[in-house]
């Protein structure tokens, strides 16, 4: 199927990309390595974003092949491709402009992925989507140059935790061995994603300290932020992420959650465990 899409991308000249709303390293530096990749073989190429790119994640190159989605348009792409979306419901806004295509694709790692293409490529053993992302810029016989290879490591450093999770694998390093031998300056990458945080995410952080509440002899670990502590934060979306693992973090804790009230007053919760 991978060879299909490869395929399908080679004979086409308009290419839509699309992260799932909400996007996170991986999501987001997958589909700049695609889009520069694509843009390098003379392709018309955009990735079209639900929100502005998290603060975090500016650095990446490939922000000028990206535009936030605004307003619904009647523009048709030859092909449009999902990239780390587990349905349809996580394009949200974008979901005419993927319906519209000619050729849809969906590009995943989830095993929750609802194979909502017309060609699906899900591999539950990719620690990243990226990695999946890596073998098929291989397949259209693209190499590496540091802007690609930057985006894919920073995808797949921040889906592993730093290479810490359980989902990586000797093939994830593998990979990063060779994105690493195509420029990438790790130092730079972790100390933009890991090791710099906004003055907003420390006092949120505080305050989920503060809230934060151990049951069951201490196996579950509570966050709970109403919208007046968020508020008086002054966080935003991408403030949120890897607050949950200062709760997972908590010796004797098997599962830590997170609810949170958003600005329209919806619930969100996260979850970690394991």
């Amino acid at each position: 199927m991978l060879n299909r899409i490869a395929t399908l991308i080679r004979e086409a000249d308009n290419i839509a990309i699309l992260p799932h709303l909400s996007a996170d390293g991986d999501a987001i530096g997958s589909s700049f390595a695609l889009a520069i990749a694509l843009a390098g073989m003379k392709k018309n190429v955009k990735v079209y974003l639900e929100e502005e790119i998290p603060s975090i994640f500016k650095f990446l190159p490939g922000s000028n092949l990206s535009i936030v989605f605004a307003e619904e348009t009647d523009i048709q792409f030859d092909v449009a491709v999902a990239l780390d979306c587990g349905d349809m419901d996580r394009l949200g806004k974008r979901k005419g402009i993927y319906d519209r295509s000619k050729a849809t694709v969906n590009i995943d790692h989830h095993p929750t992925n609802t194979n909502f293409a017309q060609y699906n490529y899900t591999d539950m053993k990719a620690s990243a989507t990226a990695e999946i992302v890596f073998s098929l810029l291989k397949l259209l016989d693209i190499e590496n140059n540091k802007e690609i290879a930057t985006n894919l490591y920073t995808a797949i450093t921040t889906d592993t935790g730093g290479f810490r999770y359980s989902n990586t694998t000797s093939h994830t390093h593998n990979i990063a061995a060779e994105l690493i031998k195509s420029g990438v300056d790790v130092a730079h990458v972790s100390e933009k994603v890991f090791d710099s945080v906004s003055y907003e995410k420390v006092k949120l952080l505080g305050e989920a300290i503060n809230v934060l509440e151990l049951m069951e002899d201490g196996k579950i670990a509570a966050i709970v932020l109403s919208r007046a502590i968020v508020e008086k934060t002054g966080a935003k979306e991408d403030d949120f992420d890897g607050i949950i693992n200062t709760a997972k973090n908590i010796r004797g804790v098997e599962v830590a959650f997170m609810m949170r009230q958003n600005a329209n007053g919806e619930i969100k919760v996260s979850l970690r465990s394991g």
